[in-house]
């Protein structure tokens, strides 16, 4: 049913694909997130939506190859099905006239960062836009980033292009320099958004991050995704995705995305000992 229609390697261990879902592309918003299932008796996995036509009824999912269930997914070709895609899940992203806004992008976070910076040029905003990788090849999107930008930075952390630095760096720049900073949007390893959220703080811009943590069933029942924000439990799947970044206590975060570890390197031994990969 959710069949595979166009597949791209984007980097070595970054595949995109454009699926079949019309009913999901039909309501689709940026922010939302999708669970996805690769065979019947899969886990669910969590992914941003990247991009969305209502038009052709299709979701475009970006994802990089670290476990048993993305390696599998990144397996498969066009005229392959999965089977299942729920969704869209999660709150859309706020939009509206902030004036000034910075979108912050890093590694594999750049791709749902693209619909929500092409939804905040529509709505009027003057949109910056700052993405980063580690090194020149695991770098994508630029050009779809540059337009629905009005300035587009870029950067790798080990110079191989653009600038060479984090992302933050800029960032900071930008504050420092610059007047009238609405919000801001950041997406990216949590590291990288804790410490990026963390530089905004002194500057009292509002820094909006989303948080695609532990998800089993994405609607809330199972509570794997629960964060701390403000002092509060939230669950990511349902309240978020997206939070204050200012609120989210990063510490805890980060522990619970440890807790499965063991499992998921033995999940992802058991695979290759099965497919040979």
């Amino acid at each position: 049913m959710y069949e595979i229609l166009a597949k791209e390697a984007l980097a070595p261990v970054i595949k995109l694909m454009v699926i079949s879902a019309p009913d999901v592309a039909r309501k689709a918003r940026a922010g939302q997130f999708v669970i996805v299932r690769v065979a019947e008796e899969g886990e669910r996995i969590p992914l941003t939506i990247a991009d969305y036509d209502q038009d052709e009824g299709t979701v475009t999912i970006v994802f990089q190859e670290v476990g048993k269930t993305t390696m599998h997914l990144g397996t498969m070709e066009v005229g392959d099905e999965l089977a299942s895609l729920t969704g869209p899940l999660g709150n859309p992203t706020e939009i509206e006239n902030y004036g000034t806004v910075i979108c912050v992008g890093g590694g594999v976070g750049i791709a749902p960062i693209y619909p929500i910076a092409r939804a905040l040029r529509a709505a009027g905003n003057y949109v910056i836009s700052i993405i980063g990788a580690r090194n020149k090849e695991l770098l994508f999107w630029e050009n779809k980033m540059r337009s629905v930008s009005d300035e587009l930075i870029v950067c790798t952390d080990d110079g191989s292009y653009g600038r060479k630095g984090f992302v933050m760096d800029p960032l900071k720049e930008l504050l420092e320099t610059r007047d009238g900073i609405g919000h801001t949007w950041i997406i990216g390893p949590a590291i990288m958004m804790k410490f990026t959220a963390l530089a905004t703080k002194p500057f009292n811009v509002p820094t909006t991050v989303s948080l695609n943590s532990i998800m089993v069933d994405g609607t809330g029942m199972c509570g794997s995704c629960r964060v701390e924000v403000g002092g509060e439990t939230r669950f990511a799947c349902v309240h978020g995705p997206e939070f204050d970044g200012h609120q989210v206590d990063w510490d805890l975060l980060l522990a619970r995305q440890r807790i499965y570890l063991d499992e998921e390197k033995q999940s992802l031994k058991r695979w290759q000992a099965t497919t040979g990969e």
